[in-house]
């Protein structure tokens, strides 16, 4: 997997679509492989994935002053690309309920995957590159939002009616209240209980106490471990004793070492080939409409902020490519039996797509601007 990571990174290419290949080469050379294991891994990967994107990556303070901008683009991209996925399943004649896993797995943004091309062109730092990477944030929590209520109604095999609909939405405000409240008053005077300990690695041991925790309570709320994990992610990542470089490299060499490269080689070894074939035209719409809805919804959205078309279509390619959540999605998809085998891997075919076109395509917009405008 790493080695195969390796190998995309050097190339240019994020790592991701490295270890989802490693996952395909080992499903068609092992088909029998025992996957109780691997899948028990492959879980902690993506409980581990979502809670260091919300560990490391959302920082409550700075968005609150950058979402103000985010918002209109974010909600308009969110919006269509929904819609998109929702369509296209209805228009296969899905069900309810998959047409909607379709919808929140369009949903989310990965702007990890352009990050390296902002930079190199010196873009990051520009208005586009902030209301990026703010309106990525602001995704991923729209996203497992929306998440958790697919998930709920997936688990009850049906949309429920408008009371059990306000019973979810009271289960979901009762754990964001706990988990506020243990973050707030709870965490820290732990924390520091924890830093006096004398055994070695405590404060690490601890992050990931917090993490398997938050995981466990969302399960008790029957939401999903994954949900929760990111909410504890986001609730720890205000603690300055739980943010210490040395506690937050060894957290990202467990995550992104070993689980969250598990997580994603499960994803492609989960690829089931034969599913594709006669399926063309279904992943080729599915591709499509989960690009074009990202990309038309951020330019009419950035537009609306004042954007210029060059700015514009930066922002509106920038939030194209899918990686973690959108995966994430799927599994939950799977493993509840809602999706089906070509769905599932029509969607890991276009998160592939978009890992490889949305940076070539951000470097044209890039490019063409700066030609154009003379900087």
């Amino acid at each position: 997997m790493k080695v195969l990571g390796e190998v995309f990174e050097r190339a240019g290419v994020p790592a991701i679509l490295g270890e989802i290949l490693s996952g395909v080469a080992l499903g068609i050379l092992f088909l029998d492989v025992d996957l109780e294991v691997i899948s028990f891994f492959a879980e902690l990967g993506a409980i581990f994935l979502l809670f260091t994107a919300g560990y490391k990556e959302v920082h409550l303070k700075d968005l609150k002053s950058a979402s103000k901008t985010a918002l209109v683009p974010t909600l308009t991209q969110i919006v269509l690309a929904f819609a998109f996925g929702f369509g296209i399943g209805r228009l296969f004649s899905f069900g309810l309920l998959e047409s909607l896993f379709m919808a929140v797995a369009f949903s989310p943004t990965s702007i990890g995957v352009v990050v390296r091309t902002l930079i190199d062109f010196d873009y990051l730092s520009s208005r586009p590159g902030m209301v990026m990477l703010s309106s990525a944030i602001l995704d991923d929590i729209i996203g497992i939002f929306l998440l958790s209520i697919v998930v709920t109604f997936a688990r009850l095999n049906h949309i429920p009616p408008a009371a059990q609909i306000l019973l979810l939405a009271g289960k979901i405000l009762a754990f964001l209240v706990i988990m506020y409240l243990l973050g707030h008053y709870l965490l820290p005077r732990l924390f520091k209980r924890v830093q006096q300990m004398h055994a070695k690695e405590a404060i690490f041991a601890f992050v990931v106490m917090v993490a398997l925790f938050s995981a466990y309570l969302a399960e008790l709320f029957e939401l999903h471990a994954v949900i929760g994990a990111f909410v504890g992610g986001i609730m720890i990542s205000e603690i300055p004793l739980a943010k210490l470089e040395d506690v937050q490299s060894k957290v990202s060499g467990l995550a992104h070492g070993i689980l969250i490269p598990l997580f994603f080689a499960f994803i492609g070894y989960s690829i089931d080939l034969s599913a594709l074939e006669g399926n063309g035209l279904f992943t080729l719409l599915v591709t499509l409409a989960a690009l074009s809805g990202k990309l038309i919804g951020g330019f009419l959205g950035s537009k609306a902020v004042g954007f210029d078309f060059y700015d514009s279509l930066i922002f509106g390619i920038g939030v194209m490519p899918r990686a973690g959540v959108e995966l994430v999605v799927l599994s939950i998809g799977r493993e509840l039996g809602i999706i089906s085998h070509e769905v599932f891997s029509a969607i890991v075919i276009m998160v592939a797509a978009s890992i490889i076109v949305s940076p070539v395509c951000l470097k044209w917009a890039i490019l063409k601007k700066k030609n154009t405008y003379g900087d």
